[in-house]
């Protein structure tokens, strides 16, 4: 998935859908910022040169840590809610 695809239903009159684009995006957000945090934490363990960032490790992952409580958090409120994320 990349997030253009994503579009119809951030643009969508229905709430439900809005919610399921704004979930896929900030999934597929964390898992690129995961990677991209993986790859820095690899490289500074093998000694190989590492991915450009202006930012630390520690702030990145930070990030990627609060994105990963949000995304429960619209879980559980998809759970609440009866939206099934993966339609």
């Amino acid at each position: 998935m990349e997030l253009k695809d994503t579009i119809d239903g951030m643009i969508s009159n229905d709430y439900r859908e809005r919610f399921k684009a704004e979930y896929r995006q900030t999934k597929e957000r964390y898992e690129r910022l995961k990677g991209f945090c993986n790859r820095i934490e690899a490289a500074e363990r093998t000694g190989r040169e590492e991915p450009r960032h202006d930012c630390p490790l520690e702030l990145l992952r930070e990030q990627q840590k609060r994105m990963g409580m949000y995304l429960e958090t619209m879980e559980i409120r998809a759970a609440i809610e009866q939206i099934d994320l993966n339609k």
